[in-house]
């Protein structure tokens, strides 16, 4: 299996980063992709890809809830970062009406120039879009000029929000939200070509039942396959090898 979205680099789980990598990787987890937050992020991200390459996948961006007045030195910063290594997608990135608004016309400022580092640098863009999915789902779609691709993470809209965001050509990552028992998104990930779907975590974040309340980890991927098994009938094992595909076909 295949992580597309962890923050391991976290304060609270990078501590015991070499458990938490070999549990992974005892749980099948073979890959974890790392979206970044802001400014003080970056080291401990870098940390963990330098000292785990093969395991361990940066990805670069300013997180919506980090966008302030100064954003614009922030996204000067996290650009230089493009000039001294390689990532594997612009993230995470995106909307935020949950926490606050105060923000929002910089939010849509800061989202559009991201999104043009994926156009330029022909990266995919990890989405964030809580309580704002219409409006991210539109300025996508507004910039979609056939090149750009990405995933609308931790997705858990409607199917008709499912329908608008993959005519977008973008994936959806589904993670622990699915198992939420009050939730009740079985219909949508039914719904849900098997092409487009990849595999989340979010952790520490977001942890799926039943152990939901304790940190996530990546090793908690296996209960998000097996919860789209059950919605769509298919095996564990089905889900496993679509959900990796598709992962490796978007990260390359």
């Amino acid at each position: 299996m295949i992580d597309t979205h962890a923050h391991i680099y976290d304060e609270g789980l990078i501590k015991d980063i070499d458990i938490l990598l070999t549990e992974a990787s005892q749980a099948g987890v073979s890959r974890i992709y790392m979206p970044n937050i802001d400014q003080s992020s970056i080291e401990a991200l870098h940390h963990l890809a330098d000292t785990y390459p093969d395991q361990c996948i940066p990805m670069m961006g300013l997180h919506p809830c980090y966008v302030k007045a100064d954003y614009q030195e922030q996204l000067a910063v996290i650009r230089e970062q493009y000039d001294d290594r390689n990532y594997a997608g612009v993230g995470e990135v995106g909307l935020d009406y949950y926490w606050d608004t105060t923000f929002v016309k910089e939010q849509k400022e800061s989202f559009a120039e991201q999104i043009s580092w994926g156009q330029t640098d022909q990266l995919p863009i990890i989405i964030h879009s809580r309580d704002s999915l219409d409006d991210t789902i539109d300025m996508i779609a507004s910039a979609q000029d056939g090149s750009l691709r990405g995933i609308f993470h931790c997705f858990n809209g409607t199917i008709e929000q499912a329908k608008a965001a993959l005519d977008t050509g973008f994936h959806l990552g589904l993670g622990g939200v699915i198992t939420f028992k009050n939730a009740k998104l079985d219909d949508m990930v039914k719904y849900l070509p098997d092409d487009r779907i990849v595999l989340e975590t979010d952790a520490p974040y977001l942890t799926p039942h039943p152990y939901r309340g304790k940190p996530n980890q990546p090793k908690y991927l296996n209960f998000v396959a097996q919860k789209i098994a059950e919605c769509k009938g298919q095996d564990f094992e089905e889900v496993v090898q679509y959900t990796t595909d598709n992962a490796i076909k978007l990260f390359g």
